[in-house]
Parts: C-alpha cells; sequence; structure tokens
C-alpha cells in the first residue's frame, strides 16, 4: 500500500518547521491542507512559510488560485491526487500538513462531489442567523439529524454547508457521504502535535503581534483592492481587518478579535481531531527547538515507515 503522511494539529502548534525537517529527512516533498494558503495575496495572515523557511522542500497547493476565485474542498482533492501519485512514483512518501479538517477528512476518508456554493442562499443563511441565534442549528437538526449531531452548534460555515446541500440535492449530507463518498488508496499515517492550550494561546497572541508588525494591514488593503470572493475573506485576520477600514471596529479592537477568532478556531480544530482514533499524538508542550520536536515526531514515525 502507499504510504502517506498526515502532520496535523491547531494553529500554531508547530507543523510548518516540523513538516520541513520530516521532508527533508525523508527527501520528500509537502502538500499543504489549508484552505486559505491556497490563495495568492494572503501571505502574511495565513502565515504562509516563506521560501527561506522552505529550506529547498517543494510545497504543493500554495498560492494556487486568486482570491477572486472559487475553490471547494472536492477541487482541493481533484488537485492533490496527481500531486500524491506524482510523488508516490519517485518513490517518496508525501508529507500532507495543514489544519483544515474538512482537507484532511476528504484525503484520509474519501470524499463525494457537491455542488459549488450559492451564495445568495449563503447570505440568506447568514441573515436568518443574525436575526435569531441558533435558528440555522434548528434547521439542521430537523432536515439532517445525523449530520447535525457531528457539527458544533457553533460552526456556522458547516451548518451552513450542510443545509446547501440539503436544499440542493433533497437529502441530506450524511446520506451523500455514506452513499456516494469515493475512498483513495492510500495507507495514511496520521500525526497530531499537540501543547498545553495555555501555551498554546500565548503563541496564537505572539503570532497575531508578529502578523501586525510585518504587514497585515497593509495586506488585507490590498487584498480588499482585487475584488475577492467571500471565501478568502473569512479568513481570520482578513474579516476582522476588514471591518476596521469599513469603520465597524477600531484597530485595537480588530486586534482583540483577531486573537480571540484564532484561540476558538484551534479549539475547533482540536475538538474535529479528536474525533479520529486513528491519529497518533505527540505532545511538544514546552518544546521549541526544531531538532528536538522533530526526533519526537520520528520516534512515533519510525514504527510505520
Amino acid at each position: 500500500m502507499n504510504k502517506i503522511i498526515i502532520l496535523l494539529g491547531p494553529t500554531c502548534v508547530g507543523k510548518t518547521s516540523a513538516s520541513i525537517s520530516l521532508a527533508k529527512f525523508l527527501d520528500s516533498e509537502i502538500i499543504s491542507a489549508d484552505s486559505m494558503q491556497i490563495y495568492r495575496h494572503m501571505n502574511i495572515g495565513t502565515a504562509k512559510p516563506y521560501k527561506s523557511e522552505m529550506d529547498g522542500i517543494v510545497h504543493h497547493m500554495i498560492d494556487i488560485v486568486e482570491p477572486t476565485d472559487m475553490f471547494s474542498t472536492g477541487r482541493y482533492v481533484e488537485a492533490v491526487i496527481p500531486i500524491i501519485n506524482s510523488i508516490l512514483k519517485k518513490g517518496r512518501i508525501p508529507i500532507i500538513t495543514g489544519g483544515t479538517g474538512l482537507y484532511m477528512e476528504a484525503i484520509t476518508r474519501g470524499f463525494f462531489k457537491a455542488a459549488e456554493a450559492d451564495w445568495p442562499l449563503r447570505n440568506n443563511l447568514l441573515e436568518i442567523e443574525r436575526e435569531r441565534s441558533g435558528s440555522l442549528y434548528q434547521l439542521l437538526f430537523e432536515i439532517d439529524p445525523l449530520s447535525a449531531v457531528k457539527i458544533m452548534s457553533g460552526d456556522i460555515r458547516r451548518i451552513i454547508r450542510a443545509i446547501e446541500v440539503f436544499f440542493e440535492n433533497g437529502v441530506g449530507i450524511s446520506n451523500l457521504q455514506a452513499t456516494g463518498t469515493t475512498s483513495l488508496p492510500y495507507d495514511f499515517i496520521k500525526i497530531g502535535l499537540m501543547r498545553e492550550r495555555v501555551e498554546l494561546y500565548q503563541r496564537i497572541e505572539k503570532r497575531v503581534d508578529i502578523m501586525i508588525g510585518s504587514g497585515l494591514i497593509s495586506e488585507v488593503k490590498e487584498l480588499l483592492s482585487l475584488n475577492p470572493t467571500q471565501t478568502p475573506m473569512q479568513a481570520i485576520g482578513y474579516k476582522e481587518i476588514a471591518r476596521y477600514f469599513s469603520g465597524l471596529s477600531t484597530m485595537e479592537e480588530a486586534i482583540a478579535e483577531i486573537k480571540q477568532a484564532s484561540r476558538r478556531y484551534a479549539k475547533r480544530q482540536i475538538s474535529w481531531f479528536k474525533r479520529d482514533k486513528d491519529i497518533i499524538w505527540v505532545d511538544i508542550t514546552g518544546v521549541y527547538d526544531k531538532t528536538q520536536i522533530f526526533e519526537r515526531v520520528m520516534q512515533s514515525i519510525s514504527r510505520f515507515i
């Protein structure tokens, strides 16, 4: 069976440096599984690795579409499969790394093809949710209870997608996943990086401060001038700064909102990944040296490769 290493974890845990160290050791290539790093012109806020950080390692699925383009999980999988096969043909083990749970699940458990996003419907659903918080989650429970129990009540994006699929197909997304999912023929080795929550949150807040100091505000301003689609503008850091430009918040409030949204996102990621019992977790709390982190990862992987 063709082996693939999945290196995952919440935002800011240390996946980028660990994946590069691993790729260098295995003489392999990295495939990004980040739903926002696919967009060009979004570098600082998505924490894309710089060329110097990549250390000569080939990175795939970064900067592949314009922020004016539409992109979906299905398109991601379709693009990734030939990349995986190309790396395998070279006799190497592909390394997929990132924190977008939907991408990871689509690759490891298979996916079904659904229609592209219906933005007028999504906007209408968002308006309903603004008028009465919790109404969309209740609606999903009524039309597709199997999906509802798998989705956190605060995960509005996934709730809306599940409702959207039901309206488009007349059946729930859970039914489509059960009957129309195509599995991929790979042997996945899933390694999850984790840190104690207090430490993770401290790292997140420090990263936000670094992003602001590195020019995130200017980056958002330039992105807005391109008239991007709604998806990239939902990225944490971008939507909060956009609110600041619209006069809906002060800069101090925007920064605080970015930090809060990032912490909440990390919490959701942890909850998502914890559902997968196949993940081997590596605790790197208090460990900051790249070599030490790499050694801990290798201890978990060595028996599988």
